[in-house]
């Protein structure tokens, strides 16, 4: 691993000691921080940063697998472009097992996915399962948020680092296989994360005041609906999953307000 990418190869466990990864580190020249209880993913960002030496900062989910020339891909890009802080490349959703039936639209994915072109180009965001930054954009910016988690984490770290006049880069060519396999691949436990999903998507945008009405939320379901079940897309029930934790979050939020006026008033 270490001969394969040209750098060190930190693997952070977001949880107590694990024998097993840290066997499988070692077999690969790869070192394990040890976060000892579940932190979140920019508690593990954060940590991994402290422990690396290097300037270009590469952050991977512990479910894909880079494609051929990804690290040079990616040294290359930083290289060309020293006034751009963040690089991220394209996410392939690729299922091994019983994956549901798709249509194949870019917005039914069952899991993160990115593709903007074949060619290198500035971007807005690079998606956290995939995504590298310079060091010196950390110390003028700052480190990962670490209250934020399961939406949003990597992207408002990328909104305070445009609002410092930094710039994300898309490396074409710096991609990566976002995979799920066994029971992992079907639609119950897909969509039950995606579910999970909406929910701090709402809870994300909120805290931005960012998000849509309620109405707009369920013309959205409504669509993902109607969707599914003129198409026959099975894998469409993701979305729509994703939309109704969106609902939920909303709804709750909602009643926690009224609650809150009701009290006031007394």
């Amino acid at each position: 691993m270490r001969k394969q990418f040209g750098g060190e190869v930190i693997v952070v466990v977001d949880g107590p000691e694990d024998p097993d990864t840290r066997r499988v580190a070692g077999e690969h020249g790869a070192r394990v921080e040890v976060l000892g209880a579940h932190r979140g993913i920019n508690s593990a960002r954060n940590a991994a940063t402290r422990a690396a030496a290097g300037d270009l900062l590469a952050f991977l989910d512990d479910d894909v697998a880079v494609w051929p020339g990804w690290h040079d891909a990616l040294a290359r890009a930083a290289g060309e472009h020293p006034e751009a802080g963040c690089f991220g490349g394209p996410i392939r959703p690729v299922l091994d097992g019983p994956a549901p039936r798709g249509c194949g639209r870019p917005q039914d994915a069952p899991v993160t996915a990115l593709d903007l072109g074949p060619r290198d180009r500035e971007a807005l965001f690079a998606w956290g399962a995939n995504f590298a930054v310079r060091r010196s954009a950390l110390e003028q910016v700052g480190g990962f948020d670490e209250t934020i988690a399961d939406c949003g984490d990597e992207e408002d770290w990328q909104r305070r680092l445009h609002a410092a006049g930094g710039t994300v880069r898309y490396v074409a060519r710096a991609g990566v296989d976002h995979r799920r396999s066994g029971d992992d691949a079907r639609l119950r436990p897909l969509a039950r994360a995606a579910y999970r999903r909406g929910r701090a998507a709402r809870r994300y945008d909120e805290g931005k005041a960012t998000a849509p009405a309620l109405r707009s939320e369920l013309r959205v379901l409504a669509g993902t609906l109607w969707h599914v079940a003129t198409r026959g897309c099975v894998a469409g029930l993701v979305p729509v999953a994703r939309t109704a934790g969106r609902i939920a979050e909303a709804v709750r939020r909602a009643s926690r307000d009224a609650g809150a006026a009701t009290s006031a008033r007394r």
